[in-house]
């Protein structure tokens, strides 16, 4: 809720920016909206000053295949690559944060860090892994979320009708968004014991592929769950479930509804 008007007065200044570039026939929407607002959001939320910011968005970008499994080895070379200059840049700034503290999350960490009781400090492994799943869960989810929103907001046109009449569905629609294109698609497990799952038996160490999008179509859960209703207001699975369901849930939701409501309005 703090970062709701940050979130808003970026989203505005984008589009301005856009806006003022008439000269462009066609503008790529995820490289010069989707991409920006997000890496600004959590740019704020890591302390990052405006001049590192594209730093910031090279990273994610190198960094996003990590979701994916399979990765050929150019890919994972292009992972390990993102991961270790953010690495080296994260570290510089976290010892200009310990000089010269802001208010937000990663200041707050750090005094956090230097606490006097030791079982509650923070090692510097810790405060880097905290800052690397912000930026990668903040990042690349939220930029797929945007561009498939747009997407599907746009084909076909009649539901900007609809929330043109009904604005209070934004919420709803953008969870709609989350169900019918789920941002992530895909996460594996390794099973630690022999064991049977609707029916198929699997063995110890075999490794087993989930799909968001299955659980988001099943047609047990969801009335005519291949079709696209901005007025539905589903439980999906797109943040996860239970102990792993997503920290920054409500953020993605928040910049959602922003970014997709006042480009398309």
């Amino acid at each position: 809720n703090a970062l709701r008007d940050r979130v808003q007065q970026t989203a505005d200044e984008l589009l301005d920016r856009l806006a003022d570039e008439s000269g462009d026939d066609v503008v790529d929407i995820v490289e010069r909206y989707c991409s920006q607002l997000p890496v600004a959001v959590i740019s704020d939320i890591l302390g990052v000053p405006e001049s590192d910011r594209q730093h910031i968005l090279r990273f994610g970008e190198l960094g996003a295949p990590s979701l994916d499994i399979g990765l050929s080895w150019q890919q994972y070379m292009q992972v390990h690559e993102g991961l270790v200059g953010f690495n080296t840049w994260l570290t510089g700034h976290l010892e200009r944060l310990r000089r010269d503290p802001g208010d937000d999350l990663m200041s707050q960490l750090i005094q956090a860090s230097q606490a006097s009781d030791e079982a509650a400090r923070l090692s510097e492994r810790e405060l880097q892994a905290t800052a690397g799943l912000v930026l990668a869960a903040g990042f690349e989810t939220t930029v797929n979320l945007l561009g498939n929103g747009i997407r599907m907001l746009l084909d076909p046109p009649e539901h900007l009708d609809t929330l043109a009449a009904r604005p209070e569905l934004w919420p709803t629609a953008v969870e709609e968004i989350l169900r019918f294109v789920s941002p992530v698609h895909s996460f594996s497990r390794t099973t630690t014991c022999d064991t049977e799952l609707a029916g198929q038996k699997i063995e110890k160490g075999q490794r087993v592929l989930m799909l968001y999008p299955s659980a988001n179509r099943d047609a047990k859960e969801f009335d005519d769950p291949d079709s696209f209703r901005v007025e539905r207001n589903p439980t999906h699975v797109a943040f996860g479930i239970g102990n792993h369901f997503c920290l920054g849930s409500a953020l993605a939701k928040l910049e959602g509804k922003i970014a997709l409501e006042t480009l398309l309005e």
